[in-house]
């Protein structure tokens, strides 16, 4: 049967209306950020309908519309921004140490053999300690003050972005790399050109989880030795049991972490764009 001939049948018009689009990247994502936003807001009307009608206990879960009062009120006094900028500043700082330094330990564990040999026992050591219970420690070591807290969150940071970054480097295509030996690319060009490239998006999803982790640790930090912070303010709210400060302070850190992955979405965007 000739192609003309096989495009008129109806398993060739079936074979169309079945046809999957398909990108470099994997298949293509639709954006459907309003889902997410009426998720938040069926969960919180529901929250504020059981709270209003005593089906859910005022003892246990704060009125929504309270908690938002809360934060007006955290607002207005000034006190949001003398909790949120020591933490905002522990939080960048030591991030950013533990990223970077976890970031060029694992391309080094993925690009050479006696880096590998020498780190990895270490690594794979290191990475299953919690993270908090060593918080005592670091106070030892580096005092009370904010010291032991950009040391904490480094740390936390540290483990997991080496590991998911020289497992990046070691999954990129080894057909790319023999690919630029074949055309007499450097060792340097090989790397800058294909490896680091290849590796960038496991290296930012292993961000998302370090962040994240580092968030955890900041309020940890925070509820030891700090005047002001979230973690302070959480922690004092929780010790008077006043449940709207202390789902204020639960939310500015969710928000926190919504903040985060938003500016991590927006660098994969600019970085992975060659992706679509």
């Amino acid at each position: 049967m000739s192609d003309t001939a096989f495009a008129n049948t109806p398993l060739a018009e079936e074979t169309r209306q079945s046809e999957v689009r398909f990108r470099g990247g994997g298949f293509a994502p639709r954006n459907r950020r309003w889902v997410g936003f009426v998720v938040f807001a069926v969960l919180i009307g529901l929250a504020e309908i059981g709270t209003r009608t005593g089906f859910i206990s005022n003892l246990t879960l704060p009125r929504p519309s309270d908690v938002l009062e809360t934060i007006v009120q955290l607002y207005q006094s000034g006190l949001l921004f003398k909790h949120l900028v020591p933490s905002l500043t522990r939080l960048v700082v030591g991030a950013a140490l533990g990223a970077s330094i976890g970031i060029s330990v694992g391309v080094m564990v993925g690009l050479f053999s006696y880096v590998r040999a020498g780190l990895v026992p270490l690594l794979a050591a290191l990475f299953p300690i919690p993270k908090i219970a060593l918080l005592p420690l670091f106070v030892i070591w580096f005092g009370i003050d904010e010291g032991s807290k950009y040391a904490l969150i480094a740390f936390g940071t540290f483990t997991p972005t080496a590991v998911a970054t020289y497992s990046a480097v070691d999954n990129v295509d080894r057909s790319l790399i023999r690919m630029g030996q074949s055309f007499g690319l450097s060792w340097f060009s090989i790397v800058r050109k294909i490896v680091l490239p290849g590796a960038m998006p496991g290296i930012l999803s292993g961000l998302r989880i370090s962040l994240a982790i580092a968030i955890i640790l900041l309020v940890a930090a925070e509820m030891l030795g700090a005047q002001y912070g979230i973690g302070a303010y959480i922690l004092e709210a929780g010790s008077l049991y006043d449940l709207e400060r202390l789902f204020a302070g639960v939310v500015i850190l969710s928000l926190l972490g919504v903040l985060v992955s938003t500016v991590i979405g927006i660098i994969e965007r600019r970085l992975l764009g060659w992706r679509t």
